[in-house]
C-alpha cells in the first residue's frame, strides 16, 4: 500500500467505501494487506455506500444483502458503522435492515440517485446523505438518532 493512503486512513474521522464496481473497485482496498490492516485498526468510522444497480457482469443477480455478505466474507474484521442505500435500489428493505443491524451498523435510506431514471448517483444527494451519516442524523426527517 502507498504509505500516504495508509496514513490518510489512520488519520481519518470517516472512511467511505463505495459506490463502485463491487469486486473491482470497492473490495480491492481490502486485498492490499497494509491498507486492509489500516481500515481494520483505524479509529475512523466506516460508511459503506451501496450501488444503485447490480446488473453488471461482476454482480449480476446479486441482492443488496449478498453484497454485504460478500464484503463480510472477504473482510470479517472490518467494522462498518453506517450503510447508505437508495430505497429504489433495495430489493428487500426488511432483510437489508436486519443484515445491517447484524453487522453492528446503522442503515440510512435516502434517495441518492439522479432524478433522470439512470442508475447513477447524484453528487449533491449523496453528499447530503454523507452529511446526515457524519452528523448522526440517521432517522426520518425531523428525528435525531441517539
Amino acid at each position: 500500500a502507498h504509505p500516504q493512503a495508509v496514513e490518510a486512513v489512520m488519520a481519518a474521522d470517516w472512511v467511505v467505501l463505495g459506490p463502485g464496481s463491487w469486486f473491482s473497485s470497492v473490495m480491492p482496498h481490502l486485498l492490499v494487506p497494509e491498507l486492509a490492516e489500516a481500515l481494520v485498526t483505524s479509529k475512523a468510522r466506516v460508511c459503506l455506500t451501496l450501488n444503485l444497480a447490480s446488473e453488471t457482469d461482476e454482480t449480476h443477480g446479486m441482492t443488496t444483502v449478498e453484497h454485504l455478505r460478500a464484503l463480510a466474507r472477504h473482510a470479517p474484521d472490518l467494522h462498518v458503522d453506517a450503510v447508505v442505500a437508495d430505497p429504489l435500489a433495495v430489493d428487500d428493505p426488511d432483510l437489508l435492515l436486519a443484515e445491517v443491524e447484524q453487522m453492528g451498523a446503522t442503515l440510512l435510506m435516502r434517495q441518492v440517485r439522479r432524478g433522470d431514471g439512470t442508475p447513477r448517483h447524484d453528487a449533491l444527494r449523496l453528499a447530503a446523505a454523507y452529511r446526515d451519516v457524519f452528523d448522526n442524523f440517521l432517522g426520518d426527517v425531523g428525528t435525531r438518532s441517539l
